[in-house]
C-alpha cells in the first residue's frame, strides 16, 4: 500500500523555481540599476572636478557642470544634491566635488541622500 502519492508534485517544484528565479532576477537588475547610478554620478562629480580645477574656472563652475551631466545621464531628482570645496587631496591642492543622491531600492525608488561619492581634482596653476 502507498502512503502518499506525488502526482502534482512536478507543478509545484516547478512554482517555486521559478519563483526563486525570479527573485534572483529582479535582485541581480536592483544591482546593476545602483551599480549604474552609482559610476554614473561618480564620472560626473570627477569631471565636474576636473572642470572646476583649471586655472580660469571656479568651483561653482564644476558644480554646474557636474549637474549638466547628472540631468543629462539620469534626471533631474539625481542632480539636486552637489556642492564643490578646495581643499588637499594626497597632500596637494584639490578641487573636491560631492554629490549626494538617492539610492535605489526597489525600482527607481529609494533612499534620499543614500549615496555619496566625490570627485577629486589637483588645481592648475597659471604659468
Amino acid at each position: 500500500m502507498r502512503l502518499a502519492r506525488d502526482d502534482g508534485s512536478a507543478i509545484a517544484e516547478f512554482t517555486m523555481v521559478v519563483a526563486l528565479l525570479t527573485i534572483l532576477t529582479l535582485s541581480v537588475m536592483q544591482l546593476a540599476l545602483a551599480l549604474h547610478i552609482r559610476n554614473t554620478v561618480l564620472d560626473a562629480a570627477a569631471e565636474g572636478a576636473r572642470y572646476s580645477a583649471l586655472a580660469d574656472n571656479e568651483p561653482s563652475d564644476g558644480v554646474e557642470r557636474t549637474r549638466d551631466l547628472i540631468r543629462s545621464a539620469l534626471g533631474d531628482d539625481y542632480a539636486s544634491n552637489v556642492s564643490a570645496s578646495q581643499g588637499t587631496w594626497l597632500g596637494q591642492p584639490a578641487v573636491i566635488v560631492t554629490v549626494r543622491t538617492p539610492l535605489p531600492l526597489i525600482g527607481l525608488v529609494g533612499i534620499d541622500d543614500g549615496l555619496e561619492v566625490s570627485g577629486h581634482a589637483a588645481i592648475e596653476t597659471p604659468e
